[in-house]
């Protein structure tokens, strides 16, 4: 069993994010592969990043105290799923300067996309996914996209992610695809472990 976190993207108050987590968290918990923790980033006043270096020269100590306590909790995990709003063709930024919270925790890992919006978040997800490379992690290919009429169904019309079984589908096919990567890269960071 991998453990998974999933990141709540969004802070605003009367964020939809809230919607697809719950969702997600639910899928997470019918399957023995998985076990999720959410991670709302309400709960975590991290600052705008503002370290005096870059974490490859710091060995990956950040200054601040809410930062620090961020990356150790993130280095818990073996893979992550990241609620997606798009805000002007791309991520929010709390959720940017999230990703930017930790280093070496991320490096070898998977990570998955849950995006919403007008085009269900894809263009936001596209700027994570150049995010995520360069942070060391995989970014899984397939991804869950809330377009505008679910979206509008969900917000609006009192409708479930589970009345759109493209959704549904696509949640399995992330879950899938996450348990294996995740799974896969886990043994290769205890197998350079062992070989350190």
């Amino acid at each position: 069993m991998i453990k998974i976190a999933l990141i709540v993207g969004s802070t605003r108050p009367q964020r939809f994010a809230d919607v697809p987590a719950r969702w997600i968290a639910q899928g997470a918990a019918a399957r023995p592969d998985l076990r999720l923790e959410t991670l709302d980033l309400r709960d975590y006043a991290l600052p705008f990043y503002r370290e005096p270096m870059s974490p490859l020269a710091s060995n990956g100590v950040y200054t601040d105290a809410a930062a620090e306590a961020w990356r150790r909790k993130i280095g818990e995990f073996d893979g992550y799923i990241a609620t997606v709003a798009e805000y002007n063709h791309g991520p929010t930024a709390v959720l940017k300067n999230a990703l930017d919270s930790a280093f070496y925790e991320w490096n070898r890992k998977p990570i998955a996309f849950v995006g919403y919006g007008g085009a269900g978040g894809v263009r936001a997800i596209e700027h994570l996914r150049g995010v995520a490379v360069e942070l060391q992690m995989a970014p899984i290919k397939a991804e869950v996209n809330i377009g505008m009429e679910p979206f509008i169904g969900m917000l609006m019309q009192g409708k479930a992610p589970d009345d759109y079984e493209h959704l549904a589908k696509a949640r399995e096919t992330m879950f899938d695809q996450l348990a294996w990567w995740g799974n896969a890269l886990k043994a290769a960071r205890e197998s350079l472990a062992e070989a350190a």
